[in-house]
């Protein structure tokens, strides 16, 4: 039904005129998305792992063949510029995905390694099977002991017929597998999957439906929860790593990489904002609806207008992602807030737009994930 510019792709945002069939198709069978715009880069040579062990906040050379980790990246000064994950297929080769384009940072720092920093973003292609069904499915078109795929872990295999790899990774926070192939082969795996998952319910699944489910994943979003430091004009809308929530990526105690200085000394002094959850009230949001005569109006996608949050009469933050979750029930956010209002179970308060006026509604800091099953990591 609607589409959207993705890195230069048409990328669907809803098959259907709402996308909340998608949407449960990840929570209870199975939905099947094309993520080929991600950028991706191949990193090879002798030297791969350590030049990845500098340009990214995260040890890398410390990553065994066949494990896929999650890391982040940041400028000289610790300012995040892009966040995404990194596949080691082998001893000298790692496959790296990002936002935002990277290839020109990656080959400006590559001076002095042996390696070699190759584009495949319009190569290769990436499909994303996500749901508790989704080892199912494969277990039907690939050729390798599914079960034997821990999560975050790697395998290459092929895919009926066609050589791929698999790796235990997804955006959803749910159980689920990306499928890198080449771009010849990308319809016939395609329509493999959505062969063999009928009998699952597999359903195709648009960007709308992912936005739901990542927020219930507590995964934060480049150009929404944050701003990369390469596009941003002024200092104070940069972040990074450990205001973004994503300091459980940054290892100090090792060789030097780009930033290291600056988030020691961050670490140190500590940092003036966090990376939090919220959970705004809904009774309150009725009651304000009420006094307007009006029923509640909230959008069943996800928002990410950032809308301010208040301490008193002092805005201490904003909400920069918020939805409502249809599977638990409960009207949730991102949000990044200063430090010392980052404690669960404190009360802020969140602004609402309600026919032209503007109220506030009580939200309580919570913890990331909102939505964490079992079978994400069984």
């Amino acid at each position: 039904m609607r589409y959207k510019d993705w890195a230069g792709y048409h990328a669907v945002c809803s098959y259907d005129t709402c996308h909340e069939r998608e949407y449960f198709a990840i929570r209870e069978s199975a939905g099947l998305m094309d993520v080929t715009p991600l950028y991706k880069y191949d990193i090879t040579g002798p030297d791969a792992g350590e030049f990845l062990a500098f340009v990214t906040c995260r040890n890398i050379a410390a990553l065994k063949p066949g494990r896929v980790t999650y890391s982040a990246w940041a400028d000289p000064r610790g300012k995040l510029l892009d966040d995404g994950t990194i596949t080691r297929l082998s001893e000298d080769r790692f496959r790296l995905t990002a936002a935002d384009p990277q290839l020109h940072w990656f080959a400006r720092h590559a001076r002095g390694f042996d390696v070699e920093v190759e584009d495949t973003s319009r190569k290769l292609a990436t499909l994303a099977l996500q749901g508790p069904l989704s080892r199912d499915i494969l277990r039907q078109v690939a050729d390798t002991d599914m079960d034997a795929i821990g999560f975050f872990r790697a395998a290459q295999c092929k895919v009926r017929g066609v050589d791929a790899v698999i790796t235990r990774t997804g955006y959803t926070g749910d159980l689920g597998y990306e499928i890198w192939v080449g771009n010849d082969d990308a319809l016939t795996v395609y329509d493999a999957l959505l062969e063999e998952g009928r009998p699952y319910n597999i359903t195709p699944q648009g960007l709308d439906a992912l936005d739901v489910a990542r927020i219930e994943a507590g995964f934060l979003l480049n150009g929404a929860d944050y701003h990369s430091a390469a596009y941003c004009m002024r200092d104070h809308q940069t972040h990074t790593p450990y205001e973004a929530g994503l300091g459980w990526t940054v290892k100090l105690d090792r060789e030097p990489f780009i930033g290291q200085a600056a988030l020691r000394e961050e670490k140190a002094r500590g940092h003036a904002w966090d990376f939090v959850g919220i959970e705004v009230s809904w009774e309150e949001i009725e009651a304000v609806y009420t006094e307007f005569g009006l029923p509640p109006g909230l959008s069943s996608s996800a928002c990410r207008i950032p809308v301010p949050l208040y301490h008193g009469n002092t805005q201490v933050g904003y909400a920069s992602s918020t939805v409502w979750s249809p599977l638990l029930k409960r009207y949730i956010g991102l949000a990044t807030v200063q430090s010392k209002y980052a404690v669960t179970g404190g009360r802020l308060d969140f602004e609402v737009l309600v026919a032209q006026w503007r109220r506030r509604v009580g939200a309580t800091v919570c913890d990331r994930p909102f939505f964490d099953p079992p079978r994400k990591r069984s």
